[in-house]
């Protein structure tokens, strides 16, 4: 019985998050578009940002760009309200992370950011936010629910904020070269593997 409950569980979660993952689709607009633009024609590195799970979801972004040629950090939002703002230029592209778009911390540095005068992208689920009225372009990553039952714990809102890097990474690739000449290049430790990605060094 116990093994039924946990499998009907698992089917639901993962349910609930493909549904959020397939919301984007509709979501796809202008605003996407000229976030590939930005980040291609910029002449600083991508600066992502966001504190919590939105935190760790960016610095996967920053693991994807980096390993398709453009140069991507991780600016931790209270080690930037203490500092580390220091290193954003005019030039960078800062992409700000979080669901709410009312994390204190993170618009406290987007706030510096726009007096540094650095392009700025926001992932929220609430585009009616003080972060999305702090950026030049906003990206709705918005779910209907969570996969936690209380709606508490954040997960199909975290799952819904990362794959938008992948359809960003290949158009606005800084390297010049195709995705096979991307991949060996930047990622030689790659090693083939099936479509289920088991014995990939991924």
């Amino acid at each position: 019985m116990e093994n039924e409950l946990s499998i009907r569980l698992a089917r639901d979660v993962l349910k609930i998050e493909a549904e959020s993952v397939a919301g984007l689709i509709e979501k796809l607009d202008d605003n996407f578009t000229r976030a590939v633009e930005t980040i291609y024609r910029s002449r600083g590195r991508v600066i992502v940002t966001g504190i919590g799970k939105s935190g760790l979801i960016g610095k996967k972004i920053v693991a994807t760009l980096t390993s398709t040629g453009t140069q991507a950090i991780f600016l931790h939002p209270v080690e930037g309200m203490h500092g580390d703002l220091g290193i954003v230029t005019k030039r960078d592209v800062v992409l700000a992370i979080s669901n709410s778009g009312e994390t204190h911390e993170l618009n406290v540095i987007v706030a510096s950011v726009r007096e540094i005068g650095a392009a700025l992208i926001a992932l929220t689920g609430n585009t009616a936010s003080t972060l999305a009225r702090s950026c030049d372009l906003v990206i709705d990553v918005g779910v209907e629910r969570e996969a936690c039952p209380f709606g508490l714990a954040p997960t199909s809102s975290s799952t819904a904020a990362l794959p938008w890097v992948t359809p960003w990474r290949w158009p606005s690739s800084k390297s010049g070269n195709s995705t096979k000449q991307i991949s060996t290049s930047f990622i030689p430790g790659a090693t083939s593997a099936p479509a289920s990605g088991l014995g990939s060094g991924r």
